[in-house]
């Protein structure tokens, strides 16, 4: 396929009739768009599936196939088509501290960086927990996204220093995530991260930890996230939640695979087989039991 082919039909994908200007607003719009219409989910994770992290095979599957993915997936689809797009951008590697501990977690996070006319900012279309617009690269920088909540980001050290050289806190309702944060008023950390450059075998490590060590996330749970335009939606195991910044909020317990199934093509686009969702845990464990 053609590079216009497939700028055409990635924009298609998130709902954009026309390429936006390679400047701020358009990156606000593209990375937004993208985060509303492609679903952060580790449903293969769970099902035993490789994750890949090159440009073709994410495309066959966030844009083709209609899948989503966790956020070596996304970004890597987003830093493509930004490229196509005219934006000049590279990807980062982060560390993930939200809901875990103090101690320095693994690379296991991937953002861009991106360059508007010389001033470098950040964008993130695979954070599965909360959405973060994306900002100028600048100590105390703040924004506000659809749901309501903060975004603040924080120099907290040198280049090559643990957990890294810059920080992203957020505050706002625990309710408009994916359960990982604590706190409704306080900032909390979601990753930290550094500019060193990083290689296609760099992302191709992150991601394998991501999808097959035994005490990362997703290989413990299975989730699928969507953003709102005024809110979030969630599926972590069989826990349907959804929050608007208006403060309605609505949850759900997903017993039977008919339901799950149902949800994940209703809320989220995922159209998987009978057969694929009885494969996800629980519904294997009980089979199994």
């Amino acid at each position: 396929m053609e590079c216009s082919d497939r700028l055409a039909a990635y924009l298609a994908r998130i709902g954009l009739d026309r390429a936006p200007a390679p400047d701020a607003a358009g990156l606000l719009q593209v990375q937004a768009a993208h985060r509303q219409a492609i679903p952060f989910e580790n449903l293969d994770v769970r099902l035993g599936r490789e994750i890949a992290t090159d440009s073709a095979r994410v495309f066959a599957k966030l844009v083709e196939a209609r899948r989503g993915g966790f956020c070596f997936e996304h970004n890597r689809l987003l830093a493509d088509m930004l490229s196509a797009l005219g934006f000049a951008n590279r990807l980062l590697l982060a560390r993930v501290l939200l809901g875990n501990p103090p101690a320095a977690t693994p690379r296991t996070h991937c953002l861009l960086l991106v360059d508007l006319g010389g001033e470098d900012w950040i964008a993130d279309a695979g954070f599965g927990g909360a959405y973060a617009p994306p900002m100028p690269l600048c100590d105390g920088q703040e924004a506000i996204s659809g749901d309501g909540a903060r975004h603040r980001l924080r120099r907290i050290g040198e280049e090559g220093s643990l957990p890294g050289s810059w920080l992203l806190e957020r505050l706002g309702p625990r309710a408009s995530g994916d359960g990982r944060a604590q706190s409704d008023d306080a900032w909390e950390a979601q990753f930290a991260f550094d500019l060193a450059q990083v290689a296609e075998a760099d992302l191709a490590l992150g991601s394998h930890w991501a999808a097959t060590h035994p005490t990362s996330r997703f290989t413990n749970v299975t989730v699928a996230s969507l953003c709102l335009p005024d809110g979030f939606a969630s599926l972590v195991d069989g826990e349907l939640s959804e929050w608007r910044a208006d403060g309605e909020r609505q949850q759900r317990r997903l017993g039977q695979a008919a339901d799950y199934r149902d949800v994940l093509a209703g809320r989220f686009g995922l159209d998987l087989s009978e057969s694929e969702v009885a494969a996800l845990p629980p519904f294997a464990d009980r089979q199994a039991g």
